[in-house]
C-alpha cells in the first residue's frame, strides 16, 4: 500500500511557506545533547530531506512511541530558522498519520541549490511512481488498489491572514508569526509572542566593573498557559518601563532568549527574554479574553513544612489576624516597613505572611481595615517566598502579588469551608515554632555519632542534660539599646573616643549601652558531654539574672565571692535544652555549632512517658 508524501514539501517550508501543512516521513530521530530535553528530526518529502527540531511540549510523542523512526506524519504548526547560516525547522504540532511506514522514495539531503523544480498539482500530492515491494508498507499485498493519505488541510500557500499585502517581500522583511510562548527557543531567529503581563518588578540600579546600569523585569503569560520572564537592561529600560502595565495584553517580538537563572527566576520556564534596541512592543487594544489574567499553582498550607527555604509557592488562605506595620532597620542601613498577617486554610494549618515595604500600607493596610471590622477575607499569594528561621513562614518579594477576595473556584472553596465549618477549626501554626514540630529527643552521643548539623538545613532536637560548666570571661557584650521596630537593635557597639558608645548599623551615638548574653556552656547526660552557646534570653534562663546586672557584680562592683557563688548556685541543675545544631565556618575551618533556643526545666512526669514510650518503640 504505497504512501504518496507532499509534493516539494521541504523547499516550500524553506522557502517561507508556513500554511501548506505538508505530508512528510520521519526517517530518523535523535535526543539533542542540552540543559533541557530535546529532540532533533530528519524529515522526507520522498526526494529531500531536512533536519528538524521538535518543540518540548511535543516530547512526549516521542516517549510513548507515537512518532518513531518511519511515521508519516501532517505538521500542522512549523516555523522556519536561520541559525548559523543553516535553515532549521522548528515543528511546533503536527499530527501521526501512519505511525509506521518503509522508508519512501530515495531521498536525499537538501541543498541551496534545490529549488522547486515545478508546481505541485491542485492537490497538492505527489504521484510517484509506486515504490518496489520491497518499500511497501505491506509487501504482502498484491492487489492493485492504491490507498492515498492526503492531508486535512492543504491550501495552497498564502501570506498568513493577520498581515496586510503590501507589495512583494524581501527576505526576514516579512512580520514574525505569533507562537506560544512554550514553543520559544534559541534556534528561532524570528518570533513574536502574545501575552499578558501578569507581574512587573520594580526599576533598579546596580554598579558592576562594567559601570552604573538599571534594570526591570516583567512576566508573561499566553493562552496556552505558557509563563516566561521580560528583562530589560539601561536603554531598553527608558523605552518599554512605561509602556508595561499590568494586566494589559502586548505582542513583543525580537529579542534573545537565554537560560532562566532560577535563583531569580522561579517561573516554569527555562528560558528568559532579553529585549533589544530592535525589540517592539505593541498594545493590543481589544481585551483576548483566552488569556487569563492570572495563573496560580497553590500549595496547602500544611506542605509548607516540607519545602525547602527560599522556595517560591501560591498559596491562598483566610486572613484571621493582622499586625500593625512597624518600620524596621535593614542590615544596609535602610529602613523598611513590616507587617505580619495569619492565615489559614481547609489543611487545619496556618502560617504566617511577612510583608514588607509598600505591600505594609497597600494591601496590608486594606486588610488591616476588613479585619478590625469584623470580616475575614481571602488573600491569594502569587510568587511567596519560604523562610524558616524560626518555623516556616513566608514572605514577600518585589515579584509578588497579593489578590485581596479573588474571583475564583479556589477562593469560593476556601470561603465556602470557614462559613460552614472553618471558623471553628482551632489550626497549628507551623511558623514560630523554633522547629518544635520536627524536634526529637536525642542524647549527646548521638549529636556527634549521626552527625547532626551536617547537612543543608539545620537540625532541631532537644537533649535532657545537667548544666556542669559555664565560662565566666566574655559572658556577655556591650549592645546597641536602640529599639526598630518591634525588638531592639543588639549590634555589639564600641566606645567613640572614649566617651560615647557608637553603633555602627544604627549609625548612633549614645551614653548608655545594654549589656547582652554570649554564654559558653558545657552540658552532660549519661551518654557524654557537649559545648552549646546561649543567647540573651536564654542566657537569662540559666543563670536567672540580667546580663547587665551579672557585669556590675563582677566589674563595676568586683565582687568575685558574689559572682563566683552566683554561677555555682546554677551549675548540677538539670534542664530540657531545645536546640538548632547546624555546621558553620570559622575563618577557614568548619565547626558544628550548637546553639539553644529554649530552656526549660525537667518535667518528670513527661519525662517518664518519654522514656516508657521509648522502650516500647524498641520491643
Amino acid at each position: 500500500m504505497p504512501v504518496n508524501l507532499s509534493s516539494n514539501g521541504i523547499p516550500a517550508i524553506l522557502a517561507g511557506d508556513m500554511n501548506s501543512k505538508p505530508l512528510l516521513q520521519i526517517l530518523d530521530i535523535k535526543p539533542i545533547n542540552s540543559s533541557q530535553e530535546r529532540y532533533r528530526l530528519i524529515l522526507s518529502d520522498s526526494v529531500l530531506t531536512q533536519q528538524t527540531m521538535l518543540a518540548t511540549q511535543l516530547n512526549d510523542r516521542v516517549k510513548n512511541g507515537a512518532v518513531r523512526v518511519g511515521s508519516v506524519v501532517q505538521l500542522i504548526e512549523y516555523i522556519c530558522s536561520t541559525i548559523q547560516n543553516r535553515k532549521i525547522i522548528v515543528v511546533l504540532n503536527m499530527e501521526t498519520i501512519i505511525p509506521e511506514c518503509e522508508i519512501i522514495g530515495n531521498p536525499k539531503m537538501f541543498t541551496e541549490s534545490d529549488t522547486i523544480s515545478h508546481n505541485p498539482p491542485p492537490n497538492g500530492i505527489s504521484h510517484h511512481t509506486p515504490p518496489p515491494s520491497n518499500h511497501r508498507l505491506n509487501p504482502t499485498n498484491t492487489t492493485n488498489n492504491i490507498q492515498t493519505f492526503r492531508p486535512t488541510v492543504q491550501p495552497p500557500y498564502q501570506p498568513p491572514p493577520i498581515y496586510k499585502p503590501h507589495g512583494a517581500i524581501t527576505k526576514n522583511e516579512a512580520p514574525p508569526r505569533i507562537i506560544p510562548i512554550t514553543a520559544l527557543n534559541p534556534y528561532q531567529g524570528r518570533w513574536a509572542i502574545k501575552a499578558r503581563v501578569t507581574a512587573k518588578g520594580d526599576l533598579r540600579r546596580y554598579n558592576n566593573a562594567k559601570g552604573d546600569g538599571k534594570v526591570f523585569s516583567f512576566d508573561l503569560l499566553d493562552s496556552d498557559s505558557g509563563e516566561i520572564r521580560v528583562t530589560c537592561f539601561n536603554s531598553v529600560v527608558d523605552r518599554f518601563y512605561d509602556t508595561i502595565e499590568v494586566g494589559k495584553v502586548y505582542i513583543i517580538s525580537k529579542g534573545s532568549l537565554k537560560p532562566a537563572k532560577k535563583n531569580f527566576n522561579h517561573l516554569n520556564n527555562e528560558w528568559e527574554i532579553f529585549l533589544e534596541s530592535s525589540s517592539t512592543i505593541d498594545l493590543c487594544t481589544d481585551e483576548d479574553s483566552s488569556i487569563p489574567q492570572q495563573q496560580f499553582s497553590f500549595k496547602p498550607i500544611s506542605e509548607i513544612e516540607t519545602l525547602e527555604n527560599n522556595s517560591i509557592i501560591d498559596i491562598i488562605g483566610i486572613v484571621t489576624s493582622v499586625d500593625p506595620s512597624v518600620p524596621i532597620l535593614r542590615k544596609n542601613g535602610m529602613e523598611t516597613q513590616r507587617r505580619i498577617l495569619t492565615l489559614k486554610d481547609q489543611s487545619s494549618f496556618s502560617v504566617e505572611l511577612t510583608l514588607w515595604g509598600d505591600f505594609c500600607n497597600r494591601e496590608g493596610q486594606t486588610l488591616q481595615e476588613l479585619v478590625n471590622s469584623g470580616l475575614t477575607p481571602v488573600l491569594a499569594v502569587k510568587s511567596g517566598k519560604v523562610n524558616d528561621f524560626t518555623g516556616k513562614t513566608i514572605g514577600t518579594l518585589s515579584s509578588t502579588q497579593l489578590f485581596i477576595d479573588p474571583e475564583s473556584s479556589e477562593a469560593d472553596n476556601l470561603r465556602s469551608w470557614f462559613n460552614t465549618r472553618g471558623k471553628n477549626v482551632i489550626s497549628q501554626s507551623i511558623s514560630r515554632e523554633t522547629g518544635s514540630k520536627t524536634e526529637t529527643r536525642k542524647t549527646v552521643s548521638q549529636i556527634k555519632d549521626e552527625g547532626l548539623g551536617r547537612s543543608e538545613k539545620p537540625d532541631w532536637v532537644s537533649i535532657k542534660a545537667t548544666l556542669i560548666f559555664i565560662k565566666t570571661d566574655n559572658f556577655c557584650y556591650t549592645a546597641c539599646p536602640l529599639t526598630i521596630g518591634d525588638r531592639k537593635c543588639g549590634k555589639k557597639v564600641t566606645k567613640s573616643g572614649g566617651l560615647k558608645w557608637q553603633c555602627d548599623r544604627c549609625n548612633k551615638e549614645f551614653e548608655e549601652c545594654d549589656y547582652r548574653y554570649l554564654l559558653q556552656c558545657q552540658v552532660q547526660d549519661h551518654t557524654g558531654l557537649t559545648w552549646v552557646t546561649a543567647f540573651q534570653e536564654c542566657g537569662e534562663e540559666i543563670l536567672g539574672c540580667p546580663a547587665k546586672e551579672l557585669y556590675v557584680i563582677k566589674y563595676e562592683e568586683q565582687d568575685d565571692e558574689r559572682f563566683g557563688e552566683l554561677i555555682k548556685s546554677r551549675l548540677f541543675a538539670e534542664v530540657v535544652l531545645k536546640l538548632k545544631i547546624k555546621e558553620e565556618v570559622y575563618g577557614e575551618e568548619q565547626k558544628v555549632k550548637i546553639t539553644v533556643v529554649k530552656v526549660d526545666k525537667v518535667d518528670y512526669g513527661s519525662n517518664t512517658k518519654f522514656l516508657l514510650d521509648s522502650i516500647k518503640m524498641k520491643r
